[in-house]
C-alpha cells in the first residue's frame, strides 16, 4: 500500500470539499436568481403617550370652564380625567374629562391608537393610512365621497346636499332620538352665519379635511338630540402622525333646549388641541 503523508491527505480533502460546494459559499438550498423578500420598515412610534397627561392643565381649564367653579379637590378630579378601559395599552389608550357649568356641560375625549402591521411586506405607516382612510370615509370625506358629491351637485334635479359629509351626518343622526330634526337644526345653524370681513363664511365650518395637522387630518361636526329636549354638538378632529391615529372629540350640551352650541368655538378649540398633541408626539 502506498504511503500518503498526512499533509497531502488533508489538502486532498480540502480540494474535494471545495469542488462539491462550488465557489461563493452559497447555501445548499439557494436557487439561482432567487431574491430575499424585503421587510417593510417599522413605524416611528413603538409606545404611546399617557393621554390623561398629554393635555396641559392650562388647556384643560380653557376647554372645561365649569371646573373653575368647583372646590379645589373636585377641580383636581376633573382635570385628572378618567382613563378609558383598554386591553392593550401599547396599542390603544384614551382619556375622558367632563365639567358642568350653569349654562352647559363640556366633555373632552382623547384617543391614541398605534397601528401595527403584522404583514412583513406592509409597513406600519401604510397600514395606518388604511385605518385612517376608513375613518375619513366614514365621515363622508374620502376622495370617492367628494367625487360623488360633486357629481350630485352637477346633476340637474339632484336634491342631495353639496357638502361632502351630508350623507354621513344624516346616517349618524338617524339612530338618535329626533335625529332628522337635529340634522335640520344643524343645517339651519350653518346657513345662518354670514361671511365676516376676512371673507370667510360658514362654508369653512362644514366637515372637511385639514392641512397642517400631522400627516393628514379631518374634522367632523355633528349636532344631535340629547334626550328629548336639549341638543349637543360634538366636534371631532382625527389626525395621523406616522403609525399613530389620534382622535379628539369635544362636546358641548347646553342646559337650555333653545340654545344651539356654537360650531366655530368648538372647532377652533378642538383644532388647537390637536396641534398641541402633534407637538407632543414630536418631542
Amino acid at each position: 500500500m502506498a504511503y500518503v503523508p498526512g499533509t497531502a491527505l488533508l489538502a486532498a480533502l480540502v480540494v474535494g470539499c471545495s469542488a462539491s460546494t462550488g465557489t461563493g459559499g452559497s447555501a445548499p438550498d439557494s436557487k439561482p436568481g432567487e431574491a430575499t423578500a424585503a421587510t417593510a420598515a417599522p413605524g416611528k412610534y413603538r409606545t404611546l403617550l399617557d393621554p390623561c397627561r398629554a393635555v396641559a392643565s392650562s388647556t384643560l381649564k380653557d376647554l372645561l370652564p365649569g371646573a373653575a367653579e368647583l372646590p379645589e379637590d373636585q377641580q383636581k378630579k376633573v382635570y385628572d380625567g378618567a382613563a378609558t378601559v383598554t386591553y392593550d395599552t401599547d396599542r390603544r389608550v384614551g382619556c375622558r374629562w367632563k365639567s358642568e357649568a350653569s349654562d352647559s356641560s363640556r366633555t373632552l375625549f382623547v384617543d391614541f391608537e398605534r397601528v401595527v402591521s403584522y404583514d412583513p411586506s406592509v409597513s406600519d405607516d401604510d397600514r395606518a393610512r388604511e385605518v385612517y382612510g376608513k375613518k375619513e370615509a366614514a365621515a363622508g370625506l374620502s376622495a370617492d365621497a367628494n367625487t360623488d358629491a360633486a357629481t350630485d351637485a352637477a346633476t340637474p334635479g339632484s336634491t342631495k346636499k353639496q357638502t361632502p359629509s351630508a350623507s354621513a351626518s344624516k346616517d349618524k343622526n338617524a339612530d338618535e332620538p329626533g335625529g332628522d330634526s337635529a340634522d335640520r337644526n344643524n343645517s339651519a345653524n350653518t346657513d345662518g352665519i354670514t361671511a365676516d370681513s376676512s371673507g370667510s363664511s360658514d362654508e369653512n365650518l362644514a366637515p372637511r379635511t385639514l392641512d397642517g395637522i400631522g400627516d393628514s387630518a379631518f374634522l367632523d361636526d355633528l349636532l344631535t338630540r340629547a334626550g328629548s329636549t336639549t341638543q349637543n354638538r360634538t366636534v371631532s378632529v382625527v389626525f395621523r402622525t406616522s403609525n399613530v391615529i389620534v382622535t379628539v372629540q369635544y362636546t358641548e350640551q347646553p342646559t337650555v333646549s333653545t340654545v344651539v352650541p356654537d360650531s366655530k368655538e368648538l372647532q377652533e378649540k378642538a383644532q388647537s388641541l390637536a396641534r398641541k398633541l402633534v407637538e407632543k408626539f414630536s418631542e
